[in-house]
């Protein structure tokens, strides 16, 4: 009998152990599959990134949450100040960061960028009725720009930074300009487009670009492994022809 209830005991034990093996293992598989990168942006820049409601939309948006798709990650987006961008992606805040962000040298020695996923042209918004028609006709005026952006960056470079004015949201700086506060602005092109789309008989675009940029997603210096993850799904919806699909969406 004592040898039965051994035997017994041994077999219960064993299956025990079998069980909270199970459990622990699906339990790690969980995990794994659960994984959330955080995406910081500044959702002031439509098409790229802008609110819809209470619903963040754009290129950088669509594109973030398909690349979540392919590296098997869901985006959680967090909204902050443009110039804050860098400094929540390399304190670790955030895993990276997507705004529309033009690759520079200055950039590249605080994070490390992706391959390019769009390119873009930095474009001189003047009042309808400006005597301004060229780049050159900028100096000694009052450009708008929004607060650390490439934008921003040229203008102080070019013309001296008396002569720049920052906004946190370069809507601002169009309503500045509309009240004669500011002469110009200066800004992505395709965000030029979107703002003097919705009020034409106040503003005009210059037939000259202002600078050619490239976009890519910024992440922490080091952090080769997303870096590498990211890189191979922008590759593949770059082939696919889903990235065009998203942007032709946007920009027609």
């Amino acid at each position: 009998m004592k040898k039965l209830l051994s035997l017994c005991l041994s077999i219960l034990m064993i299956v025990g152990l079998v069980s909270c093996g199970n459990k622990t293992g699906n339990a790690v598989t969980s995990n794994e599959t659960a994984k959330k990168l955080i995406m910081c942006t500044n959702a002031e820049f439509p098409p790229y990134e802008y609110k819809d409601g209470g619903n963040f939309v754009g290129i950088d948006v669509e594109v973030s949450k398909l690349i979540g798709e392919k590296i098997g990650a869901e985006v959680e987006i967090l909204d902050i100040a443009f110039d804050s961008l860098i400094p929540t992606v390399t304190s670790g805040k955030a895993d990276f960061a997507m705004a529309g962000m033009t690759v520079t040298e200055d950039r590249k020695e605080f994070v490390d960028f992706t391959h390019t996923y769009q390119t873009a042209v930095q474009t001189v918004v003047v009042p309808s009725n400006s005597s301004i028609a060229s780049i050159d006709d900028l100096n000694g005026k009052k450009i708008g720009v929004q607060q650390g952006t490439t934008g921003d960056i040229y203008c102080t470079g070019d013309y001296g930074d008396a002569n720049v004015e920052r906004f946190p949201k370069i809507v601002d700086g169009f309503q500045a300009m509309k009240s004669g506060r500011i002469d110009a602005c200066v800004v992505d092109d395709e965000v030029a487009k979107n703002i003097v789309s919705q009020d034409a008989s106040s503003y005009k675009i210059l037939d000259t670009a202002y600078a050619e940029e490239e976009y890519a997603i910024a992440v922490k210096k080091g952090n080769t492994e997303l870096l590498e993850k990211l890189n191979k799904a922008i590759d593949e919806i770059k082939t696919s022809g889903e990235l065009k699909k998203i942007v032709d969406k946007y920009i027609k």
